[in-house]
């Protein structure tokens, strides 16, 4: 995760925000050491059902690195518990 300023943002926001949409990298954007925005690629389905960080948080490739880990439920063990 790469931390700028919004000096740096302000003069780069074009190439960052083609860097994000091209490489899925978030950015920090802050001002004296405080954190005050994050620029991050967009879903890519967004559903109007679900409030805008869920959107984000599950279509966005935030969780992609799961898909790598072994499977430990089911999706019958996870609507009988959750659904």
């Amino acid at each position: 995760m790469r931390t700028i300023t919004t000096t740096e943002a302000r003069r780069n926001l074009g190439t960052l925000i083609d860097m994000v949409r091209d490489t899925g990298d978030v950015v920090l954007i802050g001002r004296r050491d405080n954190m005050e925005a994050i620029l991050m690629k967009y879903p890519r389905d967004y559903n109007r059902e679900l409030n805008d960080i869920t959107n984000i948080n599950t279509l966005s490739q935030s969780f992609d690195f799961l898909s790598e880990e072994a499977d430990i439920y089911s999706e019958a063990d996870l609507k009988k518990k959750y659904a």
